[in-house]
């Protein structure tokens, strides 16, 4: 319980809003060469790329809500417009990984 109180006051204290409450733009979707799926964060972006197979990704919250859940087909990159924040980002049945949106 005490984790949870604090990563909300850090949330709060770094200015985060609700991710579930902000419309997310349409992914854009792009060819890659890569061997495995990866996700990457960036400036207002989440970047997901499959590797030689499908992969299905699960985007959560800091509080474990589900915000969105994403298909990319092999060797393709998927980039998708989120504001600001802190997020997990599981690859169904392979990783899952801590992600920043500055």
């Amino acid at each position: 319980m005490k984790r949870i109180l604090y990563i909300l006051t850090l949330a709060l204290v770094l200015g985060v809003t609700a991710p579930g409450a902000v419309a997310l733009a349409e992914p854009r979707i792009e060819q890659v060469a890569s061997d495995e799926a990866n996700v990457v964060g960036g400036k207002a972006t989440i970047a997901m790329t499959a590797g030689e197979s499908d992969a299905t990704f699960n985007i959560y919250s800091i509080t474990g809500q589900l915000i969105k859940s994403v298909k990319v087909n092999a060797g393709t990159k998927v980039t998708i417009d989120f504001p600001k924040g802190f997020y997990i980002v599981k690859c169904v049945g392979k990783w899952s990984r801590k992600v920043v949106v500055k």
